[in-house]
């Protein structure tokens, strides 16, 4: 049980207002964060890429569908791999049925791995999704973003990723990245992030947050050794 004081309603009360104020400005400041954000400058993408999906070839200017913008989430599935990455499959359950939302927002949301198209299909399957998934197997768009190294980072044993060198680890590495389509039909990257930058796209860590336990994981052997793709808990 955890070692909270145990006070009145009042005294309760008191601590809760005084941690409310601490809410509402870190609220403030995620909106300011927020405007920053969507005031980045803008990189034209000139890369014809083209990626499989579900009903054949489509390329990036496909994916925005109807729409002007264009959220991607990088999900790590090497097209080696058996099955997607259990961390990515937990951020992909929060993802279902939010893309009609989106959609009256003039985004659309796409997740983008490097397995070929048919794995995809069938972990999909599996998973019971129903967001857009399409493969960038045979592009350098995975390289171009920075969450699959290239072959001379895999050489040196470094790479670049959060907007940093770093030790490699790993072939695979989860992202986020936004783009948006003028009326030209030209196409920008907006935005991506990276590694704990995409910890505000996952609704189930954030509920876990509000629990008096929260995430509980500081005993574990790693940060996730709790977790498993959701038809896999024993219980």
């Amino acid at each position: 049980m955890p070692a909270n004081q145990v006070v009145s309603r009042e005294e309760w009360l008191a601590a809760r207002r005084a941690h409310l104020a601490r809410e509402k400005e870190f609220t403030r400041l995620r909106d300011e964060l927020s405007r920053e954000r969507q005031a980045l400058p803008w990189v034209r993408v000139d890369a014809d890429y083209q990626f499989g999906g579900p009903a054949g070839p489509e390329s990036l200017a496909d994916l925005f569908g109807p729409h002007s913008q264009l959220i991607i989430y990088h999900f790590m599935y090497g097209a080696d791999w058996e099955e997607g990455c259990p961390s990515c499959s937990f951020w992909a359950d929060n993802f279902n049925g939010i893309d009609v939302h989106l959609a009256h927002r003039d985004i659309s949301l796409v997740v983008v791995s490097r397995a070929p198209q048919a794995q995809l299909d069938a972990y999909k399957k599996r998973m019971g999704w129903s967001f857009k998934w399409v493969s960038s197997y045979g592009t350098s768009f995975n390289e171009d973003y920075h969450v699959s190294p290239t072959a001379d980072e895999i050489a040196q044993g470094r790479r670049f990723y959060n907007y940093g060198e770093g030790e490699l680890r790993g072939d695979e590495s989860p992202g986020i990245s936004v783009f948006y389509k003028d009326e030209s039909g030209a196409i920008f990257h907006t935005y991506s992030c990276y590694s704990r930058g995409l910890d505000m796209l996952n609704g189930a860590y954030h509920f876990m947050d509000l629990a008096p336990q929260g995430r509980d994981e500081a005993a574990l052997p790693w940060t996730m050794a709790w977790l498993r793709r959701h038809d896999q808990y024993e219980d």
